[in-house]
């Protein structure tokens, strides 16, 4: 029986030596949103046109049915900013032979980042961040 211990726990050193192979890729999702034009531009512009309804003399009516279409508007561009990072993060986990992608915020450890992939797929450039 110790022979079994000894010989397992061996075997586990030796593939800890061997380095982490993980098959879970990591996106930094904040980081994607906090650097990413396309996003910052829907946002700013749904949040101009959410202040504009507001601030305009329309009658309630009026606003109620501009409210309807800026939230399928804001609908609309979150699927087609949610298909374009699944999109390039299938294009990573292909070409790194991944079998899961999950978003870093849910991950505790473990797993590849592969954001920087992903912005280079989407064409984003980090902002310079402060020093502390």
């Amino acid at each position: 029986m110790r022979r079994i211990i000894i010989a397992a726990a061996l075997a586990a050193s030796l593939a800890a030596c061997a380095g982490p192979k993980s098959d879970i890729g990591l996106i930094d999702e904040e980081r994607i949103k906090a650097n990413w034009p396309k996003f910052l531009n829907y946002q700013n512009q749904l949040t101009y046109d959410a202040q504009s309804i507001e601030r305009s003399r329309d009658p309630a009516r009026r606003k109620q049915q501009q409210r309807v279409a800026l939230t399928q508007k804001y609908v609309q561009e979150q699927t087609e900013l949610t298909n374009d990072v699944t999109d390039a993060a299938r294009q990573v986990a292909s070409d790194k032979h991944l079998t899961y992608v999950f978003t870093r915020q849910y991950v505790g450890y473990g797993g590849v980042d592969i954001t920087p992939e992903i912005e280079k797929i989407l064409q984003i450039v980090e902002k310079a961040t402060p020093s502390p």
